[in-house]
């Protein structure tokens, strides 16, 4: 060893060649701190370099988060021969193609790669001025359009005509370019041929599709090709951009005039007194929005159209290789509005600068503009600073509460599922059915809904090629398994989990479904906080709409609908909603199936009447996007309620306008509740509107009130630019369960809504149900009712505004509803970022926030009253004492006491024996099971309260749960991965899982001559048994 040492020291160059041997199969493990999931280590195939860096292959960087900017890497070595093989067979690179999270190839090629491929695909017309070589030949092979190319006679974007023939043998004439021919020449045969122009979406569909039709080992090799071919092809095109390729629209000066006017015109209304405050910032907010994409839009085109679109620029941004709209809009469009340098809790909901940045950045930003950009800027990167910590937290989190959830059965049996259907969100597809069933197994099978067919057969796997038909079929809904039904006693089972996402295989036994999931969704927590300072805080306003479009033709359907008629001031009679439960459908003439459902909003006008034929995009109601108001629906006079000045309003004067106006506010005096009244003749109530805080009322007391005319209007909080931001705090919230700052007030059955008396400072809400029952509810007097006198409601509805709690939805809808409500929304908050998670993720997650109950009669249980009980327990206890008896008087038994519980076949037995001695019998009563109601935990509670005391105090609060162990003695069964890290075991998921713990592994050989040594012995057994 001495010798070798002196020679490794002195570095001869023997030393390399006997090192390069020793590398052979070989593998290392590469990893790149933060780790964020599990594609953050993973295992190559080292090879001698002469430099001092490591070299990484560019299309793992992905995966690493790596960029060649001075990151770091650790590199292990895994020495034993189990750790090779694992090295090997799971963590090599190039069997890690697909991400976890959501089963889209994480290998796709990005920046330079992209925009080589794309650059070469792209088609290109012959000019005049421009003329490309050998457009319009008509080539016999492949191979004769690479001679031709080399030879110069044929241009990259030339269009061509070449025959191309198929993995069958098949030929056909494909209309192509010269590009997308060099590039399929990578491409394997049995994918097809490629004839599109690549960005980056399309490349990472042509890699899923090359895996599905391949397998991974030809995958990695045309991954290797494709990403030489981009590499070498962005150097030839020479895509560098110069300061004329920022082209700025001629239109913009017109356009930024004539928003300037619409502003003034605005500025004007407001100081007339025609419009609020918060009116007059809502529109001008809206009219530099629109501004600006109108500008966007138009600078897109010029772009495009650009040099055929061959603007570097251009080609840059819509190949997805860098640069996003947004930022080619602030280059030579305009900068557009900004954010305001406060917390928007601060002020109602103005956190947008209402002047907008009007210069770009070829023009140059003037001082004042500069000083407005630099928060934002600044703000961006604090912000990231700070909100980098809350993500690695929250997956910490996510890790504790899911680490126990380990595939364990391949079965469990249920019958149970979830309901899954397209998600709509107002009408627009946000997810279809087929994407959303891909890879889940049904709970009972799928018919053709007119043919009847069977689509699927429950307990098999739904491929993508079943779950497009099912689409297509025009299927509705269809029950899977899932997560959140799956009984298995511990861990989960394979068929309710569905595809593992890395493998696109059914899942196996041991895998770690929990961490995998934690980790998925953890990990872009990360990324989604490094978002926001791209833009530099530049308002993303959506702006609001203010009318419903049909998306489809049919027949239309309003229920619930109550409306009056007025007429405006050019005497047109209109039609106002003021029922606010009228569901609006567009039904299918033949089958009567809805197409789609809509709440029409209160205060509306209405356009169509029930059983009118209408055609797509008919306009069917139109209102004010930036108030709500109260609509008079009786003829009267109008006088004021507790309306006073000073107590519970105040005139606002504008100071512009010297107009004045009458704003409800909050009112120390909580007796006093303001409200318009509406009187007869004769002086009797007829109907009575409270106003709720902020209200701006539009009457004067004394005057006539017609119908559908405008009592007052409460001006809706618009402008907030959504960002991640407020999207961190909003998944946290919701994972643990936390009740909303301002939670609405709920109805917990179908009724009819009355209103009752007023009682310290809160308004009774009365909901009578059909069969008479009535529930009372407290609404603060500060909070806007949705619901009016004689309105129908149903069980989950709101009454006052503010967010739903999880609780309240649990409680009153159930805990399939409560999942699929929080499910939903954290994926909201996710795809608002353009992140796509699997839902199943999120549902492990939610299983585990919902893994106990509460105990509410014990019945003859060892349960207490009130006691949180794991499910799996409460299902096992109530088993055990089925079918079992508790003895109400024991007779002349000697071995049963009164309240004894045991079989019902010792009891026949016993009884028989008494019989026969005329002895008096036993007399015992059926036991009686534990009822329990689900609970919903947050996931740091439902942390802390694992089985497992040891992963719970390496969590939080150690020093409580140990002692809290230890009062109990408690006892740990070393189930989950944590402890067993812990202790210091082999973790019981993977290859440690425990069914191969009593595996021997050994070749061939051995087993033979082990199976010979036993056969040799069983013989010899027989022999002496005979």
């Amino acid at each position: 060893v001495k010798s070798a040492k002196k020679i490794v020291d002195a570095k001869e160059a023997i030393v390399w060649d006997i090192l390069e041997n020793v590398l052979k199969g070989h593998p290392v493990l590469l990893n790149r701190a933060p780790t964020l999931h599990r594609l953050g280590i993973q295992a190559f195939q080292p090879k001698l370099i002469e430099g001092k860096a490591i070299q990484l292959h560019p299309l793992a960087c992905t995966a690493f988060n790596a960029d060649f900017d001075g990151d770091q890497m650790a590199v292990h070595l895994p020495l034993g021969h189990a750790a090779v093989l694992e090295a090997q067979l799971l963590m090599l690179a190039s069997h890690n193609i697909l991400n976890p999270a959501n089963g889209a190839p994480i290998t796709v090629p990005s920046q330079d790669m992209v925009l080589g491929l794309y650059y070469i695909t792209k088609e290109r017309k012959s000019t005049p001025e421009w003329p490309v070589k050998g457009e319009g030949t008509m080539c016999y092979s492949p191979e004769e359009v690479s001679i031709m190319h080399q030879e110069g006679k044929l241009d990259l974007h030339a269009s061509i005509k070449m025959r191309f023939i198929d993995i069958n043998g098949d030929s056909s004439i494909v209309e192509t370019t010269c590009g997308r021919v060099l590039f399929n020449e990578h491409v394997p045969k049995e994918a097809g041929y490629i004839n599109e122009l690549l960005t980056k979406k399309s490349l990472r569909d042509i890699i899923a599709r090359v895996l599905e039709v391949v397998g991974v080992a030809r995958t990695a090799e045309f991954l290797d090709e494709i990403k030489g071919l981009g590499f070498y092809m962005a150097f030839k095109g020479g895509l560098s951009f110069n300061l004329n390729d920022v082209i700025i629209p001629p239109e913009k000066e017109k356009l930024v005039a004539k928003a300037t006017s619409e502003v003034a015109e605005v500025m004007e209304n407001y100081n007339m007194g025609l419009i609020t405050n918060n009116e007059r910032y809502n529109q001008i907010i809206d009219i530099w929005t629109h501004t600006n994409s109108r500008l966007t839009n138009i600078l897109m085109d010029r772009l495009e159209t650009d040099k055929q679109g061959f603007n570097s620029i251009y080609m840059m941004m819509h190949s997805g290789a860098r640069g996003s709209k947004e930022q080619i809009r602030q280059l030579s469009g305009m900068r557009g509005l900004m954010a305001k340098p406060q917390k928007s809790s601060a002020t109602g909901g103005q956190d947008i600068i209402e002047n907008p940045i009007l210069s770009n950045f070829k023009e140059g930003l003037s001082i004042l503009e500069y000083f407005i950009s630099t928060h934002g800027a600044r703000k961006g990167l604090a912000d990231t600073a700070l909100k980098t910590a809350d993500a690695g937290y929250l997956t910490r989190r996510l890790v504790d509460v899911a680490q126990d959830v380990i595939v364990t059965i391949e079965d469990c049996g249920t019958l149970r599922g979830v309901m899954v259907s397209t998600l709509r969100k107002n009408d627009e597809i946000v997810e279809g059915i087929a994407d959303r069933i891909d890879g889940r197994v049904p709970a009972i099978e799928v018919l053709h809904p007119e043919t009847g067919e069977f689509l699927a057969n429950e307990g098999e796997e739904i491929t993508p090629v079943i779950a497009r038909a099912i689409e297509d079929a025009g299927v509705d809904e269809v029950e899977v398994r899932s997560v959140l039904t799956c009984e298995s006693p511990k861990g989960i089972c394979a068929k309710c989990y569905g595809r593992n996402l890395a493998t696109a295989r059914l899942v196996q036994k041991g895998e770690a479904v929990g961490v995998i999931a934690a980790q998925s969704i953890g990990e872009p927590g990360t990324q989604l906080t490094l978002r926001t300072f791209h833009v530099g805080g530049t308002a993303s306003k959506i702006s609001d709409e203010n009318e419903l479009l049909t998306k489809f033709d049919g027949v239309a359907e309003i229920e619930d609908l109550r409306t009056v008629e007025r007429k405006n001031s050019d005497g047109v009679v209109e039609t106002v909603i003021v029922s606010r439960s009228s569901e609006f459908k567009v039904v299918d003439p033949k089958t009567g199936v809805a197409y789609s459902t809509t709440i029409l909003p209160y205060g509306s006008l209405l356009f169509v009447n029930s059983g009118d034929k209408i055609k797509k995009n008919t306009s069917v109601c139109k209102w004010d996007p930036y108030n709500s108001a109260i609509i008079s629906e009786a003829v009267g006079v109008i006088s004021f309620e507790h309306i006073e000045e000073g107590v519970t309003f105040r005139e606002e004067l504008d100071e512009q306008t010297g107009f004045r106006e009458v704003v409800i506010t909050e009112t120390k005096d909580k007796k006093k509740n303001p409200a318009i009244l509406i009187h007869d003749k004769k002086g009797e109530t007829l109907r009575t509107y409270s106003l709720p805080v902020g209200a701006h009322i539009m009457v004067k007391e004394g005057s006539k009130s017609t119908l559908g005319q405008i009592l007052c209007k409460i001006p809706r909080v618009a402008g907030k630019s959504g960002d991640i931001t407020g999207g961190l705090p909003r998944v946290t919230e919701l994972f643990e369960a936390r009740n909303p700052s301002n939670p609405a007030v709920v109805s917990q059955v179908d009724g009819i809504v009355s209103y009752g008396k007023i009682k310290r400072g809160n308004r009774e809400v009365i909901v009578e149900s059909r069969v008479g029952d009535k529930y009372k509810y407290m609404v603060p007097l500060s909070k806007h009712i949705l619901v009016q006198d004689n309105d129908f409601v149903r069980a989950g509805m709101p009454l006052s505004d503010g967010a739903i709690t999880p609780k309240d939805i649990l409680d009153i809808k159930g805990p399939t509803a409560v999942q699929e409500y929080i499910v939903n929304e954290i994926q909201d908050v996710y795809r608002l970022q353009g992140v796509k998670i699997n839902d199943k993720h999120f549902e492990v997650i939610v299983r585990q926030m919902m893994k106990k109950v509460v105990i509410e009669d014990s019945g003859d249980t060892k349960f207490l009253e009130k006691q949180n009980a794991e499910k799996s327990n409460f299902l096992i206890e109530n088993n055990r004492i089925f079918g079992m008896v508790v003895i109400s008087n024991a007779g002349d038994s000697e071995e049963l006491k009164e309240g004894q519980m045991i079989s019902a076949r010792r009891l026949r037995d016993e009884n028989g024996s008494l019989k026969r001695r005329d002895m008096t019998l036993v007399d015992a009563r059926d036991a009686i099971p534990a009822t329990s109601r689900p609970l919903l935990q947050g996931i740091t509670r439902a942390s802390l309260q694992t089985s497992s005391f040891i992963s719970a105090a390496s969590f939080q609060e150690t020093t409580k749960v140990l002692n809290e162990a230890a009062v109990s003695g408690k006892q740990d069964h070393l189930l989950g991965l944590k402890e067993n890290v812990i202790v210091g075991h082999l973790i019981p998921a993977g290859t440690g899982a425990r069914d191969f713990q009593d595996l021997v592994v050994g070749s061939q050989d051995e087993y033979d001559i082990a199976l010979g040594i036993k056969n040799a012995e069983v013989v010899e057994e027989t022999a002496e048994s005979v």
